[in-house]
């Protein structure tokens, strides 16, 4: 094969088409976590930060946890039912690293690069 990177872009595509599909299937409140991770972690996307360091230091990933969940706190002070905080910072931690990973594989093209 003379020009093999086409199908290489095109495999890609294929894997950034099948995360997001599967994504979408996240109930909603995965959904309402997610869309807060995101926008935490788009503040620290910049060279030298520490998504991007070789092994993500514990410590501070469980820190971004607590932002996450203080922040998810913070929006929903109207609500009535108690939550159980520590599942689910347990869940967004989970998320959270989910994202770190897909936001450590893309390049400047939005392509995931594994």
């Amino acid at each position: 094969m003379a020009y093999p990177m086409p199908l290489f872009y095109q495999e890609q595509d294929t894997v950034t088409r099948d995360l997001e599909y599967l994504q979408e299937m996240y109930p909603a409140e995965a959904k309402k976590y997610q869309k807060v991770i995101a926008g935490i972690l788009e503040r620290l996307d910049y060279e030298g930060s520490m998504i991007y360091d070789e092994y993500p230091d514990k410590w501070q990933i469980y820190r971004l946890t607590q932002v996450v969940v203080d922040k998810l706190k913070r929006d929903g002070e109207g609500q009535q039912e108690e939550q159980d905080w520590d599942r689910i910072a347990e869940f967004v931690q989970v998320l959270l690293c989910g994202e770190i990973y897909k936001k450590r594989h893309m390049n400047q093209n939005g392509i995931l690069k594994f």
